[in-house]
């Protein structure tokens, strides 16, 4: 197996290693799993396995808690705000290209309305 197809399969974690790695109990990840704060992977035999964005996501959980003193009610809606503003940054940055084109298809004359094969904004814009 070549670096290259290694570096693109996900690395998964145990439980108890995590669990280890953050100083907390495996019981405490049950519990953000339980509360859908996290979810990790599974085995063929039901194993959790934790992959980076699972870890991520639970530094942010553990920063929230440990070092703001967040409740997981807190945690939750905080988490759901940060995901809303990631999608927002996205259809903006959708929105931003769909104006720069439309603004150089004004200065070049270009009319896409009036094409051979019209295309519109609505092609660019996610339903």
């Amino acid at each position: 197996m070549t670096a290259k197809k290694r570096a693109r399969e996900p690395q998964f974690v145990l439980i108890s290693v995590v669990a280890e790695t953050y100083g907390i109990h495996p019981q405490t990840l049950r519990l953000y799993e339980r509360h859908g704060l996290i979810k990790p992977a599974r085995s063929a035999g039901n194993t959790r396995l934790y992959d980076q964005t699972a870890i991520r996501r639970l530094e942010q959980i553990l920063i929230l808690t440990r070092d703001l003193g967040v409740n997981l009610a807190g945690v939750e809606v905080v988490l759901q705000l940060r995901e809303r503003i990631e999608e927002m940054e996205s259809e903006l940055d959708r929105l931003v290209e769909l104006v720069r084109r439309t603004e150089l298809d004004q200065r070049h004359g270009v009319d896409r309305q009036r094409a051979l094969v019209p295309t519109g904004p609505r092609a660019l814009v996610r339903r």
